[in-house]
């Protein structure tokens, strides 16, 4: 794994996601690594994110699975034109469409450890596939296709 999440390389303009955006200071601060092949996040889940007592609320699960994928999407765009993260112009991604299945609840307490693979890469279009694992089971499985941000809307926001 490297020191700097894949977040921590989004231009300052886009780094304001509730979700995975480093600035927000009110945000989840869901910080991505590469793990060989797989991208990894993990997440602390306070008593604030309970849907029941003992178990996380499912938003929270759908936010984390969410904002992994598209940072491991942005990720893997550097990595298939062989550049460096956060080398110019910025890969930002945002989500087109988003699939979540819960397998069983997720139990509040433990780290949350989401692993995500690239499943494909076509054009400003890549898909990208998620679990979410607590103790080494797997409590929700996600499908999220991230596209990449337009340039009109990326420039506006590097101004």
């Amino acid at each position: 794994m490297t020191a700097k999440s894949f977040q921590d390389y989004y231009p300052e303009s886009l780094s304001h996601c509730y979700g995975c955006g480093p600035k927000n200071p009110h945000g989840l601060h869901i910080s991505s690594f590469w793990d060989g092949d797989e991208a990894i996040a993990t997440f602390h889940p306070q008593e604030f994110h309970l849907a029941f007592p003992g178990y996380v609320y499912g938003g929270l699960i759908a936010s984390l699975i969410d904002c992994h994928c598209v940072g491991t999407a942005a990720a893997a765009a550097y990595r298939e034109e062989g550049r460096e993260l956060g080398t110019l112009p910025p890969f930002r991604y945002v989500t087109g469409s988003l699939q979540v299945d819960y397998l069983k609840p997720t139990p509040l307490g433990p780290p949350i450890e989401i692993r995500a693979t690239v499943s494909e890469i076509k054009g400003r279009k890549t898909i990208v596939l998620a679990r979410v694992l607590v103790d080494n089971a797997v409590t929700a499985k996600g499908r999220v296709v991230a596209v990449r941000m337009p340039d009109h809307l990326r420039e506006e926001t590097l101004k």
